[in-house]
């Protein structure tokens, strides 16, 4: 991305307005002799119980209460400064991961990016702030309404293009999709543009059929380009707690899931769920959505994020 897109992004807000330290105040942690004496064990069930409220889930909770035990017992933890410290630095390395944040880009172009995930979780808006972000680094952007299942859904895209001022390939309601996205891939290789962002059906991810039609999108943009596509990007709605941490384990055992997009993150104070669909899925966040805008989709910082909710 442009250096002018990322010096607009380090002015953004990572993580809930309402951070993670405003829901464990109330611990006994936050007295100073508690924290000099040790960590018993109420104040340790106290803890686990504002992480998992905060949806952080079970493996990650059960880390963070070890470790803090652990520190306490070593003397590390004698002030709630020290103590906030402590939680943001575990919070940031249990989202720390080897593998690329960055956008994928294909060898040859077009870079192909799917978006998946549930009706409602953003993806459509996602994939038009994509658009926008690649535009702004000097990209040119092909969508494609690929959600036959919908004829708001291909309305909603092409009235995005509009909006862009990108191209739009879109198909028939009721169509196949993978044909679509067929299409999507021939007129910008013809076009010579460097990449396309297809938005897919989001029925329940508990339906085989939607599971399948995906699948063979998938199957479909690897016949045309090597590779392809380059990106399966997940998005998720943060709001949705647990539940986004479902949907997650069911898409990635079905596609080949490459980052994730947590979409509605400004607002919720249940930002855990971040740490945990990273933590079970074992793919990176790649961004964030933190409004409404166009421009509100923000490539996802571990540092900035942790910092944020933790505050």
């Amino acid at each position: 991305m442009s250096q002018q897109l990322d010096r607009s992004d380090s002015d953004r807000e990572f993580g809930p307005r309402r951070g993670l330290w405003q829901r464990i105040k109330d611990v006994a942690l936050m007295d100073v002799a508690v924290l000099v004496k040790g960590v018993d064990d109420a104040a340790l069930e106290q803890f686990e119980e504002r992480l998992l409220g905060a949806d952080f889930g079970v493996s990650a909770t059960l880390y963070l209460v070890d470790e803090l035990n652990t520190e306490s017992r070593k003397g590390k933890l004698r002030s709630a400064e020290d103590f906030r410290a402590f939680l943001a630095a575990r919070v940031e390395q249990l989202l720390a991961t080897e593998r690329d944040r960055h956008l994928a880009v294909a060898a040859s172009p077009p870079t192909v990016v799917l978006l998946v995930g549930v009706n409602g979780v953003g993806k459509t808006t996602t994939a038009a702030r994509l658009a926008r972000r690649l535009q702004a680094a000097g990209e040119s952007v092909l969508l494609v309404a690929a959600d036959t299942f919908r004829a708001g859904a291909i309305e909603q895209v092409e009235a995005w293009g509009t909006k862009l001022d990108v191209p739009v390939v879109s198909g028939a309601a009721g169509g196949d999709p993978a044909a679509v996205v067929f299409d999507a891939i021939e007129a910008a290789s013809s076009r010579k543009l460097s990449h396309v962002i297809a938005d897919t059906a989001g029925r329940l991810h508990t339906q085989g059929d939607l599971m399948a039609e995906l699948e063979k999108v998938v199957r479909v943009a690897a016949s045309r380009i090597d590779d392809a596509p380059h990106e399966v990007l997940l998005c998720l709605d943060a709001t949705t707690g647990q539940n986004a941490v479902a949907q997650a384990r069911v898409f990635g055992s079905r596609l080949p899931v490459t980052g994730l997009v947590v979409c509605k993150l400004d607002g919720t104070a249940r930002g855990g769920v971040v740490v945990a669909v990273q933590r079970d899925l074992g793919v990176p966040i790649k961004f964030v959505g933190l409004g409404e805008g166009p421009d509100d989709l923000i490539p996802f910082d571990p540092h900035r994020f942790a910092e944020g909710l933790i505050s």
